[in-house]
């Protein structure tokens, strides 16, 4: 599919999409592999149980069609919709974004996700002064036609959200649309839900775990032209956000603390390693209007790639790719140059290993083989 094209699922590609991104070890890295290679969900999904016994595993879990019927329905009860990368209302920025999410849940004003995006987060445990200067710089970035984007945290995530709530917000969840956390913010989800919006990536009755967090940070930075951290302290949530959204190529933007306050230690880190100082909401415009409109072209998905000019791999190939592999991140062309095997062999016998539950994925496209691998 042309990346100037918008994308519109009918309902049975939409459950077809949300039952292959439901299955055991089916991320978007490998959503998006499984479509480009057999090029569409159904058709992938056809093909699992193979690809995972090739890469080791004696069985692979796919959702039932009760389950997802069970999932469509808990959308419909809360009014919610699930959009998919390219449609209309999926947030073009994130879709521009390293391995987005191909489909959000998403209730609310879903025509705000398409408005300029900035994100504010921060502490949770923030001072005062850290909470009323976070509501006021998303006051400031409303009124200037921004949509303000955090996690629905306490602390500032918190004020970021009460202080954009008339021109526009968004909260991003760790869990599913009818798991809000944390419980002191049901009053302010339910606010979002009906004046501002609020997504998932994560199944509805979906309970958030630690590990979910990270996920919903990237979502957070990857909507936005840029991120704002208020207070952060040394091992902040917020710092990851920060990472993720200078890996995304996302402008990252620090307010300075006093070095006596831990809450400031994190946003001083940023600040030396060379985000942008920011006093006020025009120190965030001035940085950011320069790249509104320029949007990179949407990664291409459904267009099967060159797979069948290579034959299939068979044993031999799967050692080779398994040799080359070990608990070290590698890049896989490198793989490609070490086994000289053809990129879609490879990518094939890759795609097989992680739906095997062998094979873990890393930033900047590395992978490595799980140690219960070896």
């Amino acid at each position: 599919m042309s990346a100037s094209a918008e994308r519109r699922l009918d309902d049975r590609q939409r459950r077809a999409w949300l039952r292959l991104i439901r299955t055991e070890n089916v991320g978007p890295t490998t959503f998006r592999d499984l479509i480009n290679r057999f090029g569409s969900a159904e058709a992938a999904l056809a093909e699992l149980p193979e690809l995972a016994h090739k890469g080791g595993a004696q069985r692979i879990r796919i959702p039932s069609e009760a389950e997802i019927d069970a999932e469509l329905d808990a959308a419909r009860r809360m009014n919610a919709r699930f959009v998919a990368i390219g449609e209309a209302h999926y947030p073009p920025l994130l879709a521009r974004a390293d391995n987005p999410p191909p489909l959000i849940a998403a209730k609310g004003r879903l025509d705000l996700l398409r408005e300029p995006t900035i994100a504010i987060v921060g502490a949770r445990n923030a001072s005062l002064a850290g909470v009323k200067l976070a509501q006021r710089l998303a006051v400031e970035l409303g009124r200037q036609g921004y949509l303000v984007a955090s996690g629905l945290a306490r602390g500032i995530d918190a004020a970021a959200h009460r202080g954009s709530i008339e021109t526009g917000t968004a909260a991003a969840m760790a869990g599913g649309l009818d798991r809000p956390y944390p419980p002191e913010n049901d009053a302010l989800f339910a606010e979002i839900a009906e004046r501002g919006v609020v997504l998932s990536e994560m199944p509805f009755g979906w309970t958030p775990r630690a590990r979910d967090f990270p996920r919903r940070n990237r979502i957070v930075a990857g909507m936005a032209y840029g991120l704002v951290v208020v207070e952060a302290a040394g091992r902040s949530g917020s710092l990851i956000s920060a990472r993720l959204a200078n890996e995304m190529g996302r402008l990252v933007f620090a307010i300075p603390g006093s070095p006596l306050d831990p809450r400031a230690a994190g946003t001083n880190k940023l600040l030396k390693d060379g985000a942008i100082l920011t006093t006020g909401a025009d120190d965030i415009l001035e940085a950011i209007a320069p790249l509104l409109g320029q949007v990179p072209p949407e990664r291409e998905m459904e267009e099967p790639s060159d797979s069948l000019s290579a034959p299939p791999p068979g044993d031999d190939e799967r050692a080779r790719v398994l040799e080359a592999l070990g608990p070290t991140p590698v890049g896989i062309d490198e793989i490609i140059r070490h086994t000289r095997l053809h990129p879609a062999q490879v990518s094939l016998i890759l795609l097989e290993l992680d739906l095997a539950g062998r094979l873990e994925r890393h930033s900047g496209g590395s992978v490595s083989l799980l140690m219960g691998g070896l």
